[in-house]
C-alpha cells in the first residue's frame, strides 16, 4: 500500500505561511513572557529562538508561537492561533509596574524551502527536547533567518533563492501540515485541547516555576492524566482490479466524524476527526484526536458502518511526560 506520509513536492518548492509578529520591549520582557507562555524563557540569552505555547489559566491552547530573544526585548511570532486574542490577553495582565511595552501586531511570512524540515516542527532526540536554536538578523531590518527558513516582513522582497522556488498551493500546504502533524486552529488548537494532547511536550517546561496554566499541566504529567492524543489517519483508494473491498466514497470532509473500534461496525467510541484533505488519487488523509485506550490501534472505523482508516503517529509528535510534573505540582499557584 502506498504510504501517503512520505510525500515531497516535486520539483522543489517553498512553504509560505502567513504569521503575525508582536514586538515586546523593555527589561521585564522575558520575565513577563516566561510567566505567560509554556517554555522556559527567563534566562534565555539574546539570539535564542525558542518554541512555546500560549495557553489559558486552565492549560488550554490559545496559540503556537516562537520567541526571538533580544537584549532588552523579544519578538513573539504567532504561527497558529488568534494573534489579536493573544495580544489582548497579554495586555490584560500587563501591570503598570511591568517594564514592558507591547507593540502593534505586524503581518509576516514564514518561508521554508522544501524538501526540508519545516522550522515550525521540532524533531525530538532520544535524549529529550531539541537543543537551543539561534536566529540571525537579516540586513536592513528585513527579518530573520531561522534554521533552514526565513521570517520576513510581508513587504520585504524574497531572497533570490526563495523567489526561484514556486510556492506550494493551498492543498499542498495543508498536506504538508497534516503530514508533519502540526495542529492548527480551530481544528486542533482550541479551548478543548492542551499541549500534551497535541504532541507539544517539547514546548512545555515543568520545572521553571509558576506560570499561567502550570498547575493543570503539572497535574497532567504527574498523574498521567492525558486522555487523548493527536494521530494521523489515512483512507486509501484501492487500486483498480485489486479485488480489495471498495470503501464507501466520502461525500465531504469528515471533520467531526466519530472514530470507532474497527473490530465491529458499532464499536466503542475511540476519538474524532479534526482535519481532513482529499488527495488527487481520491484517498483521504487527516488528523484526529484519539482516546488513550485506542492509541495502539492501527485501524479505526470512520463512523457507524463506515470504512476503516489507517492510523499512525506524526513523526514530530512528542509523547506526554509521565510523572515529570511531580516536582512542580505542589508549588503551583
Amino acid at each position: 500500500m502506498h504510504d501517503p506520509w512520505t510525500w515531497q513536492p516535486a520539483p522543489a518548492a517553498r512553504l509560505q505561511q502567513a504569521v503575525t509578529l508582536l514586538h515586546l520591549r523593555g527589561p521585564d520582557t522575558l520575565r513577563f513572557l516566561h510567566g505567560q507562555t509554556s517554555a522556559d524563557l527567563e534566562r534565555a540569552p539574546a539570539g535564542a529562538w525558542i518554541r512555546t505555547c500560549c495557553i489559558s489559566p486552565t492549560g488550554r491552547m490559545r496559540a503556537l508561537a516562537e520567541v526571538l530573544v533580544e537584549r532588552e526585548g523579544a519578538w513573539l511570532v504567532i504561527t497558529h492561533g488568534d494573534a489579536a486574542a493573544v495580544r489582548a490577553g497579554l495586555d490584560r495582565v500587563l501591570f503598570p509596574a511591568d517594564q514592558v511595552e507591547l507593540g502593534a501586531l505586524q503581518p509576516a511570512w514564514l518561508l521554508t524551502p522544501l524538501p526540508s524540515l519545516s522550522p515550525a516542527v521540532a524533531t525530538p532526540t532520544p535524549a529529550g527536547p531539541p537543543a537551543a536554536l539561534q536566529w540571525q538578523a537579516l540586513p536592513a531590518d528585513q527579518g530573520w533567518r531561522l534554521g533552514p527558513g526565513w521570517l520576513l516582513h510581508q513587504l520585504t522582497a524574497l531572497p533570490a533563492e526563495l523567489e526561484a522556488l514556486p510556492p506550494l498551493g493551498a492543498d499542498e500546504q495543508e498536506r504538508w501540515r497534516l503530514q508533519q502533524g502540526l495542529p492548527a486552529e480551530p481544528a486542533e488548537l482550541n479551548d478543548g485541547t492542551n499541549p500534551f494532547e497535541l504532541g507539544l511536550a517539547d514546548r512545555v517546561s515543568l520545572s521553571k516555576g509558576c506560570y499561567v496554566g502550570q498547575e493543570t499541566l503539572a497535574k497532567l504529567a504527574t498523574y498521567d492524566g492525558v486522555k487523548q492524543q493527536l494521530r494521523r489517519w489515512h483512507l486509501p483508494q484501492p487500486a483498480e482490479g485489486s479485488g480489495a473491498e471498495q470503501p464507501t466514497p466520502l461525500a465531504a470532509a469528515p471533520i467531526g466524524a466519530v472514530l470507532l473500534s474497527a473490530e465491529e461496525s458499532d464499536g466503542g467510541r475511540c476519538g474524532s476527526v479534526t482535519s481532513a484533505l482529499q488527495l488527487a488519487s481520491g484517498a483521504w488523509i487527516g488528523l484526529a484526536l484519539v482516546r488513550r485506550q485506542a492509541l495502539a490501534a492501527t485501524e479505526l472505523r470512520l463512523g457507524p458502518g463506515g470504512p476503516c482508516v489507517q492510523m499512525s503517529t506524526p513523526a514530530g509528535f512528542m509523547a506526554p511526560p509521565v510523572g515529570a510534573g511531580s516536582g512542580s505540582a505542589s508549588g503551583a499557584s
